[in-house]
């Protein structure tokens, strides 16, 4: 990945997983102060019932993933407790199949293949964001009815 020494960078991932998960959250909770403080009351009708809904399930989907990530982060650490990077796999392998979240695999993932992994987690947390961030905004520009 990077060409530091193995504990390094996993000791780097968790670093990086740990951030991801952070900064997502902290913006949508001044998003919606800011959206509260701002937007016009609304007649409570249908359309605004609907964006409330949807703005609901994307931040429950961020949080959500924002929890993936932090477990992520905490995994990258025992990964890095390790002399190796099989050993540390193995001992993350072990612990998702003892938690029963996944089976055991036959190979052990290298940590480029589970840094991966959390980088389409993140991809998906930034989308579960933006559709955060839409439905906050559509009724700031929508003309009252």
């Amino acid at each position: 990945m990077t060409g530091k020494p193995w504990p390094e960078e996993a000791a780097a991932q968790a670093k990086w997983s740990l951030a991801q998960a952070l900064w997502p959250p902290a913006l949508m909770i001044a998003a919606c102060g800011a959206h509260f403080l701002f937007a016009q009351p609304r007649d409570h009708g249908l359309l605004d019932l609907a964006v409330r809904l949807l703005a609901t399930a994307s931040g429950i989907a961020m949080f959500a993933f924002s929890t993936i990530l932090v477990f992520d982060a905490l995994l990258f650490r025992l990964m890095a407790s390790y002399e190796d990077e099989w050993k540390g796999g193995a001992a993350v392998d072990d612990i998702l199949a003892r938690m029963s979240l996944k089976p055991t695999p036959p190979n052990t993932r290298s940590l480029a293949e589970r840094a991966a992994g959390t980088r389409r987690v993140v991809t998906r947390q930034r989308v579960a964001f933006a559709v955060l961030v839409l439905a906050l905004a559509l009724p700031l520009f929508s003309t009252p009815a």
